[in-house]
Parts: C-alpha cells; sequence; structure tokens
C-alpha cells in the first residue's frame, strides 16, 4: 500500500477529466454521462466555494472528491464532502486518504472550523474509512427528495 501511495499523485480536477469523473461517478451509485457530467462540472460555482481534486495514478485519474464550503446559520462554517470515489482495484492504497487530506487543506484555507460527510447506511466500508480518518459518526438521518 505505501508503495502505491507514494506514488498518487492529488491535483485540482480539469474539464479534460470529466470523461473519468462520469465514469467514477457510476462506481459511487450516481450513473452519469460525460455529457451530463460536463455540464454539472460547468455549473459547480463560484469555485472559491467548492474544490474538486483528482487523485492520479501513473496518468490514470483512480478517485476524486468533491468538497464545498457550507456555510449555515445552526453551526460554525463547516466545509463538506459530497462525493469522494476510488475505482475499485485502486481502494485501500492510500488514495482516498490523500484526496480527503487535500479537502480537508483546502477547507482549513477557507477558514472552515469543522468538516462533514453524510455516507449511505450501506456502505460500511466507507463508514470504517472516515473513522480511521478521525469522522465520528454524529447522527443517523433519512434524505428526502422532490423532484421539480
Amino acid at each position: 500500500m505505501a508503495a502505491t501511495a507514494n506514488r498518487v499523485r492529488i491535483r485540482k480536477a480539469r474539464k479534460s477529466d470529466v470523461p473519468r469523473l462520469a465514469e467514477l461517478s457510476g462506481e459511487l451509485g450516481y450513473p452519469a454521462t460525460t455529457g451530463e457530467m460536463k455540464d454539472r462540472f460547468a455549473q459547480i460555482r463560484p469555485a472559491a466555494q467548492h474544490a474538486i481534486f483528482v487523485a492520479e495514478l501513473e496518468k490514470e485519474v483512480i478517485g476524486w472528491i468533491h468538497v464545498c464550503v457550507t456555510p449555515l446559520l445552526e453551526v460554525a462554517r463547516r466545509a463538506e464532502v459530497n462525493g469522494l470515489i476510488v475505482a475499485g482495484g485502486h481502494r485501500s492504497t492510500g488514495a482516498g486518504t490523500k484526496l480527503l487530506d487535500a479537502a480537508e487543506k483546502w477547507a482549513r484555507a477557507k477558514k472552515c472550523k469543522g468538516m462533514s460527510v453524510r455516507s449511505n447506511v450501506i456502505r460500511e466500508r466507507a463508514h470504517a474509512f472516515y473513522e480511521r480518518q478521525g469522522y465520528i459518526h454524529q447522527k443517523t438521518q433519512k434524505a428526502f427528495r422532490k423532484p421539480l
């Protein structure tokens, strides 16, 4: 693992990454076409409130993280991980940790006092990952959505 983690590089996502972002989004359980992802990527504004980082291994994008500042009335300024995925064959290599570290560094620079992440109740492996990174399970919620 350490040898692979040392070769993983983290950088900000570029438009040229969009096809791979879409592919990995499907692995996360949120299928998207390249066109849909291109539109979503372009809409994430203002850039000062959002960051998308990718993990590269030998010039291949093997993961991504989307983080944004979430100013709320009820709690101090914080950042939220909106999505984090590492490709199936590259999990447990340190890439996820590096992505999360990049997001946390970005959040500190934005004067955030904390980080939050939501994870589906069925993603037990992801829960263990976040706990190893120092995240504490605060509460369990139901998510409600309504199409507009």
